[in-house]
């Protein structure tokens, strides 16, 4: 029988609602709120739509491109993994092809995004696309990978700043630092689930080189570093209240994170590391938005 013309169109379709679910683009609120407060912070309130667009364009395809390169990259490993065993590259319900042509469609449209803002933007690109891809075989090679990951989502706010106002400095450098000490802590509380895994594969991770124990203290003190920058960023800026409140904020739902999780008791990890750190990026962003506007 000849496939239909609406057939392959389902077809299409039903691949590509299996990458987003593999990709967990519902997961993309990470790092977007980020984006948007870098931008915010550049701007002084807020940006015109068309600068707003492109740049949700260019964070969204990044990630979208970061985690199916992921995917790819680590697709003999999830196999392996009881936790990972049932993604749909691993059963092929979705096909590596598709995954690919999704990866370089994501790819061209982040540089696309970059270059509709300002000539800086779409020259460092290029090597922000290295970094975010790279990372994905980070962790065959050092336990430094957590950095690695912090610093692909610690582009989002600077990158936001570079698209605003076409220059960088202190300011988005250190909300860049934030993100990177956030996102590598809770990355480190991520990888205590798969310590055994990473030992017969060979994979490093700090959990694998310390143990759990350490391991949760380290992602402490990353989280105690993001607060501080926070603090600085604030300082610079002169931020108000609201900013300082959100900062407060966070503090606690770190605290409440760090309380969820114990080196002999790992069973609330996603409970944490979802919901938890979802709260913080849109938290901090609102509280800087309203601070903003309140100043403005």
């Amino acid at each position: 029988m000849i496939p239909t013309s609406g057939s392959l169109s389902r077809g299409k379709m039903s691949q590509l609602g299996m990458t987003l679910e593999m990709i967990q683009f519902e997961h993309t609120v990470f790092a977007l709120p980020f984006a948007l407060m870098g931008a915010v912070l550049a701007q002084e309130g807020v940006p015109g739509g068309r600068t707003l667009l492109w740049i949700v364009l260019a964070m969204v395809s990044a990630r979208s491109a970061a985690m199916t390169f992921n995917r790819l990259a680590d697709q003999a490993y999830d196999a392996r993994n009881p936790r990972t065993s049932s993604r749909p590259l691993v059963t092929r319900r979705l096909s590596r092809s598709f995954a690919w042509g999704f990866l370089v469609c994501n790819g061209a449209l982040f540089i696309l995004s970059a270059a509709m803002l300002n000539r800086l933007a779409f020259i460092l690109s290029f090597p922000v696309l290295a970094l975010i891809l790279g990372y994905s075989y980070a962790k065959r090679f050092t336990w430094g990978a957590h950095f690695l990951l912090g610093a692909s989502l610690g582009c989002a706010p600077l990158g936001a700043w570079i698209a605003v106002r076409g220059d960088f400095n202190s300011p988005p450098l250190l909300l860049g630092l934030a993100v990177l000490c956030w996102t590598a802590g809770f990355d480190v509380i991520y990888a205590c689930q798969d310590i055994d895994f990473d030992r017969r594969e060979g994979l490093h991770s700090i959990p694998r080189r310390w143990g759990v124990a350490r391991a949760l203290f380290f992602a402490r003190l990353l989280h105690v570093f993001m607060l501080l920058a926070l603090v600085a960023v604030g300082r610079i800026l002169s931020l108000g209240s609201l900013y300082y409140a959100g900062v407060g904020v966070t503090g606690l739902l770190l605290a409440y994170e760090h309380s969820l999780v114990r080196a002999d008791d790992l069973s609330r990890v996603n409970r944490a590391f979802f919901t938890v750190n979802g709260c913080i990026s849109m938290l901090l962003f609102a509280m800087t938005l309203a601070d903003r506007l309140r100043a403005g």
